[in-house]
């Protein structure tokens, strides 16, 4: 359900976005933070973005694999629900960069926060959402657990 709802939510604002401005054009919203329209053809901070290619497939079956991986520790682990949130927070956010990937053959990003003049990489709902997902699972491992 968090999953679908993750993919749902950023599928939605990559729409409004899209609808609302050219690709590069900025909005801004508050003296830290646009709306700026960019594509990311890369992995994290445009990671091989300038690659011929090739990047869009092996990020795509690296999405792909992550995410089967994810459904079935999901099913062997359902009773553990900060670790479930946590994966399905990644998941969502892994299909959602993978739609893009596989449709448009690049990621759509477009929140830009900003400090004197300097910009963190712009990114996204899914982004958000695999970034989460990841600070959660982190918290879980340094839980106790019952043996």
């Amino acid at each position: 359900m968090i999953s679908t709802v993750i993919v749902a939510l950023d599928l939605f604002t990559k729409h409004l976005v899209q609808s609302a401005l050219a690709y590069g054009e900025h909005m801004t919203i508050t003296s830290f933070f646009n709306l700026v329209l960019t594509y990311n053809a890369g992995a994290a901070f445009s990671f091989l973005s300038d690659a011929s290619g090739w990047q869009r497939w092996f990020f795509s079956g690296i999405a792909a694999g992550a995410s089967v991986l994810i459904v079935y520790l999901l099913r062997k682990h359902a009773a553990e629900k900060l670790f479930c949130i946590s994966l399905s927070l990644v998941l969502g956010g892994a299909l959602g960069n993978l739609w893009d990937r596989i449709t448009l053959g690049h990621v759509v990003d477009f929140l830009d926060f900003h400090i004197s003049g300097y910009h963190w990489p712009a990114f996204n709902v899914a982004d958000s959402a695999i970034f989460v997902g990841a600070m959660l699972l982190i918290v879980e491992s340094f839980r106790h657990k019952k043996e």
